[in-house]
């Protein structure tokens, strides 16, 4: 029979009940006590976190009656805890119900049914604690892998249709020099769509160059974007190259570009057509071989109208549109790019953890993501650093389990959202004339005009849509009947 030596020091084990003592289990415990081991009996949460605070790296979970399953919701937060690797010792009958196994497989380093052979629990006890003092030991030579040198991660995730798509039309735009407009909420990854376009382009090994056009002073956007000669101005030391000069060769990346300054614009329009330069304060005239990509946020078409951007330089960069979409319409995406990022950070901030529970899960797909990727990414982080357990909760996301159903909308709405999207999509293609838009609806012209008129589908809606490629296109049939 195996005893626990003598000489070797004895690890407290915390025994964590779901009801008091009784039959099996405490006759159980009584013999594990016998063979040598350091027992810490609890009844209640309180007990077992001061047991925690003594030192307990290992803990025993024991669960013999139906009736204690309604209680392991309230014991749950306490058991995800990683700093306890958990042996469950559970009644023969319970594990085939499915509350208890889902509870087993997030939770448990391992489990017992009863009747066990009390040698088979010593050895799984002394496993469990040889895999705590693993994960406590600080400082191992591999335990920390570095984050990539710039700390950015530019992989795009997706595989529902939207996402397909994009990757198809990224793909194809690459293989052009053709400039490209990418439009789309602020957070869906915009810059990592023109960073995809450049490094699948002929151009891949020359430079990607970013400038967020927000986040410059109008008053020197001129010299950042053209640079300067020195003398040019008050401060101008020596020469410096702007960004267009920089990125000779290679890809501009103009982010939100709708917040350029208006008088920058021109100047803008200028390179775009005659692809030369000047720097600020000089005269020599430089032929800068650029790639120009611009993305935004805000309606670009509905800017030119109220003249807040020059209607000439918006076609110059639209000559092919690609719009990015938002995340809450990205379904099975939101799983894959939150285990994604899961991967990355936890390598990086907490090795312990595991994956995301089922309800951290359901908080996210029903999360609504007004910061879309972005968001999702910053949650991600957030809980590999905050999360105790060894799975990921809705509170280390920031997100409430109460609210996992509040997003649904019924199935009337959902039909009628999809209705008015595909309505529209199909007014772009068909560049607004309705017989064709109907005909690729698979409905009447009478139908299609009204459903505009149910869905308040405006003429100058239908006026801003553009097809993804301008400048050439299929002429207007219904204008010549």
């Amino acid at each position: 029979m195996l005893r626990v030596s003598d000489s070797a020091p004895v690890q407290p084990v915390l025994v964590l009940r779901l009801s008091n003592r009784s039959g099996q289990s405490a006759t159980c415990t009584d013999n594990l006590k016998a063979h040598g081991l350091n027992l810490v009996e609890c009844v209640t949460l309180e007990a077992a976190q001061d047991a925690v605070q003594s030192g307990c790296r290992v803990g025993l979970l024991i669960v013999t009656q139906e009736a204690e399953l309604a209680q392991i919701d309230k014991y749950e937060p306490f058991v995800s805890n990683n700093r306890i690797s958990w042996v469950g010792l559970v009644a023969q009958e319970l594990i085939s119900m499915p509350r208890m196994r889902e509870f087993i497989g997030e939770h448990l380093f391992n489990f017992i049914t009863i009747p066990a052979d009390l040698d088979h629990i010593v050895l799984t006890l002394r496993h469990a604690w040889g895999m705590a003092f693993m994960r406590d030991e600080p400082h191992s030579a591999t335990a920390t892998p570095l984050p990539a040198a710039n700390g950015t991660d530019f992989t795009m995730v997706g595989q529902t249709p939207q996402m397909q798509q994009l990757f198809n039309q990224l793909q194809k735009v690459a293989r052009t020099d053709a400039s490209v407009l990418i439009t789309g909420p602020s957070g869906t990854g915009k810059e990592i769509a023109a960073l995809s376009i450049h490094r699948q382009s002929a151009r891949k090994s020359a430079p990607f160059v970013a400038v967020n056009c927000g986040a410059i002073a109008p008053q020197l956007f001129q010299s950042e974007l053209f640079g300067y000669e020195k003398g040019a101005f008050t401060g101008a030391s020596q020469r410096k190259i702007g960004r267009l000069e920089a990125a000779q060769g290679g890809t501009l990346f103009l982010d939100e570009i709708g917040d350029m300054p208006f008088d920058m614009q021109v100047n803008l329009l200028r390179f775009l057509q005659e692809k030369t330069i000047e720097r600020v304060g000089g005269t020599e005239t430089l032929e800068i071989d650029v790639r120009v990509i611009a993305a935004t946020h805000i309606d670009l078409a509905e800017a030119v109208k109220q003249g807040r951007f020059r209607e000439d330089l918006y076609y110059r960069i639209n000559v092919v549109c690609i719009s990015m979409p938002p995340l809450a319409d990205r379904g099975q995406d939101i799983e894959d790019i939150a285990k994604h990022y899961f991967a990355r950070f936890a390598s990086m901030h907490n090795r312990s953890l595991r994956g995301f529970s089922k309800a951290a899960m359901n908080a996210l797909l029903s999360h609504s993501w007004p910061g879309n990727v972005r968001e999702l990414v910053n949650r991600v982080q957030r809980a590999t650093v905050m999360a105790e357990g060894r799975f990921i909760q809705p509170e280390d996301l920031g997100l409430d389990r109460s609210n996992d159903q509040s997003q649904l909308m019924s199935l009337e709405d959902a039909r009628a959202a999809a209705e008015r999207v595909m309505i529209r999509r199909a007014l772009s293609q068909s560049r607004n004339q309705i017989s064709r838009a109907a005909s690729l609806l698979g409905v009447s012209r009478v139908t299609l005009y009204r459903l505009i008129e149910k869905y308040n589908i405006r003429p100058d809606m239908m006026a801003t849509a553009r097809p993804p490629f301008l400048g050439g296109g299929v002429p207007d049939l219904e204008a010549h009947k």
